[in-house]
């Protein structure tokens, strides 16, 4: 049994971020035509938001000894070009990737790497693991030749700094707060998957136990709508109110006013006594 540490990097279009549904991967068909880059081509971008770029990953064996690393580029075939805030994060530029292989080609060389369906991938987060069966689906591989076992780091690195379960850190403040050693820049896939690899070593404990990992749930999760202000008829109560016009300055003082209570961040939780 291995551990296969994972990051990755991603294109993406924040237009069809929000409401595109994630696939299941395990769903009648997602057989492959025969020809995975002209099918890519018609999966369109509504139903792949989010294109993978760079895959990084070390493979630990049950030491959590390091015993090989994989890292690749990938050419994207749904975006023509990397958004400019991807590569002002990643410094992964389109020239880059122009002459790179396809994810279709990249993945089998991945499970090559991975080598043992028994393994666990253990993961910053969740989006990678959400991100990676996505892709698979839409390029029309097969989702059932990848583990299914993971580790997801990111909520027990909270527990151990004594945090709340639910207050997710960022992989470089953990880091620093794990007192671990830092030697590359964050945001490369592989440096972010070395970086997993030796949080995983300081917090590890036999009772850190991989879950089962259900694209079911992904699917219904993300399939629930999001919440839009009708700000039209919040104008409308208030003139039904006053019993006048709302002029503009009024207007957007009512709608900044809004928009800042929704964050909460003006909410103060008296004591009961």
């Amino acid at each position: 049994m291995y551990y296969i540490v994972l990051d990755m990097e991603f294109n993406q279009n924040e237009v069809f971020q929000e409401d595109s549904p994630v696939p299941n991967p395990f769903e009648s068909g997602s057989e492959s035509t025969g020809n995975p880059g002209a099918e890519t081509m018609n999966v369109g971008k509504r139903k792949l938001p989010t294109e993978i770029i760079q895959i990084g990953a070390y493979k630990l064996d049950e030491e959590l000894n390091i015993l090989s690393s994989f890292d690749r580029l990938i050419k994207p075939s749904i975006y023509e070009s990397v958004d400019p805030r991807i590569t002002e994060m990643t410094g992964i530029t389109t020239e880059q990737l122009r002459e790179e292989a396809t994810f279709p080609e990249v993945f089998e060389d991945f499970l090559a790497f991975i080598n043992d369906k028994e393994a666990i991938f253990c993961t910053w987060g969740m989006s990678d693991m959400n991100v990676l069966f996505q892709n698979v689906r839409n390029f029309g591989l097969d989702a059932h030749r990848l583990p299914k076992q993971y580790i997801n780091l990111q909520p027990y690195v909270s527990v151990y700094l004594k945090l709340p379960k639910k207050q997710l850190l960022r992989l470089q403040y953990a880091i620093e707060a794990l007192e671990l050693p830092i030697k590359d820049a964050f945001h490369n896939a592989l440096a972010d998957a070395y970086y997993t690899a030796l949080i995983l070593k300081k917090i590890y404990t036999p009772f850190l136990l991989p879950q089962t990992y259900n694209p079911s749930k992904t699917t219904d999760k993300s399939r629930k709508k999001k919440p839009v202000i009708e700000f039209n008829r919040l104008i409308a109560q208030f003139e039904k109110m006053y019993q006048r016009d709302m002029n503009d300055e009024e207007i957007r003082m009512i709608t900044l006013a809004y928009q800042m209570g929704r964050t909460r961040q003006f909410i103060r939780e008296d004591k009961i006594e």
